[in-house]
């Protein structure tokens, strides 16, 4: 006989709790699901095309629509010929939606509704929507480039962290280094474009089929901008075709919700355009950096000043562009600073896989990996040196983690072992990089073997990665996936071209020929091991992406002598093959 946990989770929670100390653990030996490979539950739905994404919502009576907003971030609606819509085939409605002017909520827009979404798609050509376009027209990508270039010549807006006489240090140094680093916008791109069904009751209540990952969050923000209460709100969840933090936004929700308000007892299927899903996103912001670094006459780095530009909105850093006081060399070198600079900006940004750690790791350990050369050493022995004794160190300003330098030491001696740092590749043109990384709580050092061709064509055949998350690997099938995920998204971020670029406030971006993901004959062979600590388990969505971005650039140097200090590789004379 058997119970689910779900049978026993409402009586189990009315019973007091017990002391911990009387509670006996299991012997990990006797774990009979912690440490053993399992398979998604869905994944032979998936496999076998079954219909369980939210694009594949039916209900009987259902309309199809399309949301036509202002294509400059912060655009309002002027007017539009509705008419003109009325009377195309297969449309029923046409009106237009009052926004709220807040990204993630509501915009200004007008609703078409067909029979179908084709019909509804194709209907949008005769719309002729007028909109006021405000301050956001004048922003662009060269915009932005050149007020970054302005505020590293002058003074920085503000420091972050100081430690020791940064300036008298630099200025008594043997040596001196000084580098500028650059990352662009990017979008998450989902396979699966944004959508959701909303049936609006005649008792005024709202169902929803949403593929989102923070439902709660949706169902707040409809209530909020519709004037319903939570409760009032019925929440469906679909599988998801693709997430990486977008749906953690719930836009595309509150709008099929605004929608299908107008149509009461009527089914509403809202579905984006992959031009939509891309120029609509809530984007991993840009970023820049200018770094100066000290040493002495042994060699020995002394001193570290770093000047980050971020985006900001209203003066403060937008979501996903603020500073990670865990990057290093902080609390390891005696002279330091962290300054920040902002640049206003219209575009909305949100979460991205491993939130500014994936823009953070590609500069901080690209730009310390020319530390290690000018200092006449390579960057794992650099950062093992600074490590020194295996110890927590005490938690830094705006964390709450504490930096274990034995664990950051133990996947670093991993990873060189397995991929057998500092041999080098005997094909022509190949080399290795290196990188290490700290965040989400999870410690991931990875290699990168690189095979550059005259034309500048970069293959990368081998990838090696070692990560600590902690005592146990709860399901190794589900990690090692996870983590080569994240080799595989971080490679096709750098190598791949991928880049969003705003012009005359619009993002010019709009489908995969212009923003290419990555393909599986690119997907290199990927080793990965975990060095087990006794600490908690933590997780493996994001820690495991930063690091490959620095280790295929310093690959790329170690095999051409030119520095990569502008993402994507590109931008630099670098491609993956066609």
């Amino acid at each position: 006989r058997s119970l689910g946990y779900g049978e026993v989770a409402a009586e189990a929670a009315a019973l007091p709790m017990p002391d911990p100390a009387t509670v006996r653990l299991k012997d990990p030996a006797d774990f009979r699901i912690i440490g053993r490979p399992t398979g998604g539950c869905d994944s032979p739905r998936v496999v076998r095309g079954e219909p369980i994404f939210g694009i594949d919502t039916r209900l009987p009576g259902m309309l199809y629509a399309v949301f036509e907003r202002c294509p400059v971030f912060g655009g309002t609606l002027k007017s539009a010929d509705l008419d003109a819509v009325r009377g195309k085939p297969g449309v029923r409605q046409v009106f237009a939606v009052k926004g709220n002017n807040r990204a993630e909520s509501l915009v200004d827009g007008v609703a078409i509704l067909a029979t179908n979404w084709w019909l509804a798609n194709q209907a949008r050509q005769a719309l002729n929507a007028q909109w006021d376009e405000g301050p956001g027209a004048a922003q662009s990508t060269d915009g932005y480039n050149t007020q970054a270039k302005a505020l590293f010549d002058g003074t920085p807006q503000s420091e972050l962290f100081r430690a020791g006489d940064v300036e008298g240090a630099l200025a008594g140094a043997a040596k001196r280094i000084t580098a500028d680093y650059a990352y662009p916008y990017l979008s998450h791109a989902p396979l699966e474009p944004q959508n959701c069904t909303a049936l609006w009751q005649e008792d005024g209540t709202l169902e929803l089929w949403a593929p989102t990952q923070m439902p709660e969050r949706g169902r707040g923000l409809v209530a909020d901008a519709l004037g319903l209460k939570p409760e009032q709100i019925t929440m469906h969840m679909p599988r998801i075709g693709g997430g990486f933090g977008r749906r953690l936004m719930n836009d595309y929700v509150v709008q099929a919700s605004a929608i299908a308000r107008q149509v009461p007892g009527t089914p509403v299927k809202l579905v984006w355009t992959r031009a939509e899903d891309i120029q609509h996103d809530f984007y991993r912001p840009a970023g820049w950096h200018r770094f100066t670094a000290g040493f002495d006459t042994a060699g020995k780095p002394t001193a570290f000043a770093a000047h980050f530009v971020t985006l900001t909105r209203g003066g403060k850093p937008v979501s996903g562009g603020d500073f990670d006081f865990q990057e290093l060399p902080a609390l390891m070198t005696p002279n330091l600073l962290f300054a920040q600079s902002g640049i206003d900006s219209v575009v909305p940004t949100g979460p991205m896989r491993a939130p500014r750690s994936n823009g953070l790791a590609w500069a901080y350990q690209s730009f310390l990996d020319e530390v290690a050369q000018a200092a006449g050493t390579d960057l794992p022995t650099l950062l093992l040196g600074l490590l020194g004794e295996p110890r927590l160190l005490p938690a830094r300003q705006g964390s709450s983690a504490q930096f274990h330098t034995g664990r950051a030491r133990g996947v670093i001696e991993k990873v060189l072992a397995m991929s057998n740092w500092p041999l080098k590749p005997t094909a022509a043109g190949s080399a290795k990089g290196f990188a290490f990384y700290f965040c989400h709580l999870g410690y991931f050092a990875e290699v990168v073997e690189a095979a550059v061709a005259q034309d500048g064509t970069v293959r990368v055949p081998r990838v090696w990665v070692a990560g600590d998350i902690g005592s146990h690997i709860v399901n190794p099938s589900g990690a090692e996936n996870q983590v080569r995920g994240s080799v595989i998204d971080g490679l096709g971020q750098a190598l791949g071209g991928l880049s969003i670029t705003l012009a005359a406030g619009r993002i010019e971006q709009e489908n995969f020929d212009t923003y290419p993901l990555p393909r599986i004959p690119g997907t290199p062979d990927i080793a990965v091991d975990f060095v087990a600590s006794d600490f908690p388990p933590t997780g493996l969505g994001e820690p495991a992406l930063p690091p490959v971005i620095p280790a295929l650039c310093n690959a790329v140097f170690a095999a051409t002598g030119k520095r990569v200090r502008k993402l994507p590789l590109d931008t630099a004379g670098f491609t993956r093959p066609a």
